[in-house]
């Protein structure tokens, strides 16, 4: 036997117009006042319609938090947090890509537990209690709406991490539908940011659960369209789909068994030069597996990325390839 720790949310929702059934979760929890947590981005692309209306058929009153931004400040954090506590919410709903999912889950946390923000982190230090959370992911790549992670930018621009079960959601619901219109170049980029979720989970020498490896392989089959097909027709359903769930599935990978030294190195050409996390990874990406092949080269990449594992360049090409289509 091997044994091993798994950590997910409770409950996965997967369907295209998952997202109509919000009220219906909501409901479950007795919440009659909700926060949502979103970027005006995303609303004004009426990614929030559907939610909207049925919470408003519920009448359960909404308090609509849209001034998150790329790389959450800790500020806009704080500031959500107290919103959420002066208006009492008993719920909090998020509809976002990665940066909204984090914030929320932050916002859920210091709205219902006295810790602050500063205090908690780092790996295990957030022990309060939280509001109930459901999360909504409009890309397809950071898998936040499956992991126990935030990532903040401090006011020094650098970027801290609260990693805690706490911020699991309850709820992650995936609905296709919502990554529709998402234009080809963040297609990309999200993309590239949950392929790179699976590799380092494979290759992660922390192995806290034997469930990456097996399934490289599914998340490999949904990701192939994202050099090709995806970027070609963005309206692709069933494209959309498998990006969304492979994405998913890369979450729930890294969250048990950690990134490394791609993210890590990601993580500052963010902070500092405002790159997307999606190219900032794939700028490293090549270097760091060229670097890891001779502690690594009895593990075979996921065809995908070349057969040959001495082959280095692949990856490369691959992003360029990505990337090109996208111009």
């Amino acid at each position: 036997m091997t044994p091993f720790t798994f950590q997910s949310p409770s409950n996965l929702l997967f369907e295209a117009g998952a997202s109509r059934k919000i009220a219906e979760l909501v409901e479950q929890y007795g919440a009659s006042r909700i926060m949502l947590v979103t970027d005006k981005g995303v609303r004004a692309a009426g990614l929030t319609e559907n939610a909207e209306a049925a919470l408003s058929a519920a009448r359960i009153s909404v308090t609509i938090f849209d001034d998150v931004v790329a790389d959450p400040p800790s500020h806009v954090i704080e500031s959500a947090a107290a919103l959420c506590r002066t208006r009492r919410s008993k719920l909090v709903l998020s509809i976002g890509g990665g940066s909204a999912l984090d914030t929320a889950k932050l916002v859920a946390y210091l709205a219902k537990s006295p810790d602050r923000l500063d205090d908690i982190y780092g790996v295990g230090l957030a022990k309060g209690q939280r509001l109930p959370l459901i999360l909504v992911p409009t890309t397809a790549g950071t898998g936040s709406e499956v992991t126990p992670i935030a990532i903040v930018t401090t006011p020094t621009t650098e970027k801290k991490g609260v990693v805690s079960p706490r911020l699991i959601p309850d709820w992650a619901v995936l609905d296709p539908e919502l990554t529709l219109g998402l234009p080809s170049h963040v297609t990309v980029a999200t993309g590239i940011d949950a392929m790179v979720h699976a590799i380092e989970a494979y290759t992660s020498k922390v192995k806290r659960t034997r469930c990456p490896t097996s399934w490289r392989v599914r998340h490999s089959r949904c990701y192939r369209p994202i050099f090709g097909g995806v970027c070609k027709d963005g309206r692709d359903l069933e494209a959309r789909s498998q990006m969304l769930l492979g994405s998913m599935l890369a979450g729930m990978a890294f969250a048990n068994a950690p990134v490394a030294a791609v993210h890590a190195l990601a993580y500052p050409i963010g902070a500092i030069f405002h790159v997307p996390h999606g190219l900032s990874n794939a700028l490293v990406l090549p270097h760091v597996l060229e670097f890891n092949l001779p502690a690594a080269e009895e593990r075979s990449m996921p065809s995908w990325l070349g057969s040959s594992n001495r082959d280095c360049r692949q990856p490369r090409r691959a992003i360029a390839r990505a990337h090109s289509s996208t111009r």
